[in-house]
C-alpha cells in the first residue's frame, strides 16, 4: 500500500536556471504528482519548436512527456491554452505546465520469480543485480513475477515513473547490473544519457571458438524475416555496433568483455553468432548443443545434475573461467564445452 494521504510543496531550480513548483500529493491509496512550471521564453529560442524549446527548459522531463502535455493541453503559451507542440515560438513567451504524475497500474506489485539483490540505493536509483532467469518486464506467458511486479511491491512509488523507473532491459538469460529511477526527473536523465552514450554498459560472454583478437562490430540489427521471435543482422536493420576483446581462452572457448555503444534486442547475440562465435548455451542462436570428445554417460548425466539449466550453466561456466588460474585451463575448457 502507498503512504497514507499527505502533501508536499516546493519551489526547484532546473539546470537552466528557471524556477518551477513541485506540489507532491498522496491519495492515501497510490501516489499522485503535480507539476506546476511558469517561466519565460528566452531571446536565444526564437524560431524553434515549442516541444524542443520545453525539452530545454525542462531537462528533468522526457521530450516525449513533454508533447504528450502539450496535445493533453497541459501547456499554455501566454493566451493561448492549447497550443500545437510545432508551433514556433517569437521569443519572450509566457510559458505554464500544470500536469499530474498518475500512478500506472497496468502492472501489478508482486514477487519476483527469482531473487534478486540491490547492489545500491538512494533518493533517485536503485542499482539491481539481476540474476539469469529472472523476466524484466510483463508480457505474453509472464504476466507476473517479473522484475517490474517486485520493483512495484519493494517501491509504490515506482507506479508514477515511467516503466517503474526500469531503465534498460537484460534478457531474461542474461546476468548483470540494472538501473531504476525512482523519479521522473531521473529516469528522463538516465534515458537521456544512456541515449547520449553517457552510460557505458559491459558485458561478460562466453562464447564457441578461438578469436584471435579483439575488434568492432558495426551490423544493422532487426526482426528475423521469417522467424519473428528471432533478431538478425539486416541492412535495413537499426543501427548496432558492438566493441569486444579477449579476456580469457580456454581452448575450444574464449570469454570475451563486451562493450555496447547501442541496445538492440539480443545484440550481444546475434552480433557473435553473426561474426561465427555463437554464445555458450544459446538456444536460440548457438546451434545444437555439443559434449567434448569422449565424453561418457556418467559424465554427461554428472553435468546435467549439477547444471540443471542452460542459464545456470553460463553463470557457472563464467565464474569458473574467471576463477581460471586455479584449474588446469584444458580440463575446465572441456567442462565448460559439456554446458553448451
Amino acid at each position: 500500500p502507498c503512504s497514507p494521504a499527505k502533501s508536499l510543496s516546493g519551489t526547484m531550480t532546473t539546470p537552466t536556471g528557471r524556477q518551477f513548483t513541485v506540489t507532491v500529493a498522496w491519495n492515501g491509496q497510490c501516489p499522485r504528482y503535480s507539476v506546476d512550471a511558469v517561466g519565460t521564453v528566452p531571446a536565444a529560442m526564437t524560431g524553434q519548436r515549442l516541444d524542443v524549446a520545453l525539452a530545454q527548459l525542462l531537462p528533468q522531463y522526457s521530450r516525449a512527456r513533454l508533447q504528450r502535455w502539450i496535445d493533453e493541453g497541459r501547456v499554455q503559451v501566454d493566451t493561448d491554452p492549447a497550443p500545437l507542440r510545432r508551433r514556433r515560438l517569437a521569443g519572450g513567451e509566457a510559458l505554464r505546465v500544470t500536469a499530474e504524475f498518475m500512478a500506472d497500474e497496468r502492472v501489478a506489485a508482486g514477487d519476483a520469480s527469482v531473487p534478486f539483490g540491490v547492489l545500491h540505493q538512494d533518493a533517485a536509483l536503485w542499482v539491481i543485480d539481476k540474476p539469469a532467469g529472472l523476466v524484466v518486464h510483463p508480457g505474453a506467458g509472464n504476466r507476473s513475477g517479473t522484475l517490474q511486479n517486485a520493483l512495484l511491491a519493494l517501491d509504490p512509488a515506482l507506479a508514477r515513473v515511467p516503466r517503474a523507473g526500469i531503465v534498460h532491459r537484460l534478457d531474461k538469460d542474461t546476468a548483470g547490473a540494472m538501473l531504476v529511477a525512482r523519479t521522473p526527473q531521473s529516469h528522463a536523465a538516465l534515458v537521456r544519457a544512456l541515449a547520449a552514450r553517457e552510460i557505458g554498459r559491459e558485458y561478460l560472454a562466453l562464447c564457441h571458438g578461438a578469436l584471435t583478437g579483439g575488434g568492432t562490430i558495426s551490423e544493422p540489427i532487426g526482426r528475423h524475416r521469417t522467424q519473428r521471435v528471432k533478431m538478425a543482422v539486416r541492412a535495413d536493420g537499426r543501427e548496432a555496433v558492438t566493441h569486444y576483446r579477449i579476456e580469457r581462452r580456454l581452448g575450444a572457448l574464449t570469454l570475451v568483455r563486451v562493450r555496447l555503444e547501442t541496445g538492440r534486442t539480443h545484440q550481444i547475440r546475434v552480433h557473435l553468432a553473426h561474426l561465427g562465435y555463437p554464445l555458450v548455451g544459446d538456444p536460440v542462436y548457438g546451434g545444437r548443443r555439443r559434449l567434448p570428445p569422449g565424453a561418457g554417460p556418467a559424465t554427461v548425466t554428472a553435468l546435467e545434475a549439477l547444471l540443471p539449466t542452460i542459464a545456470a550453466c553460463v553463470t557457472a561456466a563464467v565464474v569458473w573461467v574467471l576463477a581460471v588460474d586455479a584449474f588446469d585451463a584444458q580440463n575446465v575448457g572441456n567442462i565448460l564445452w559439456a554446458c553448451a
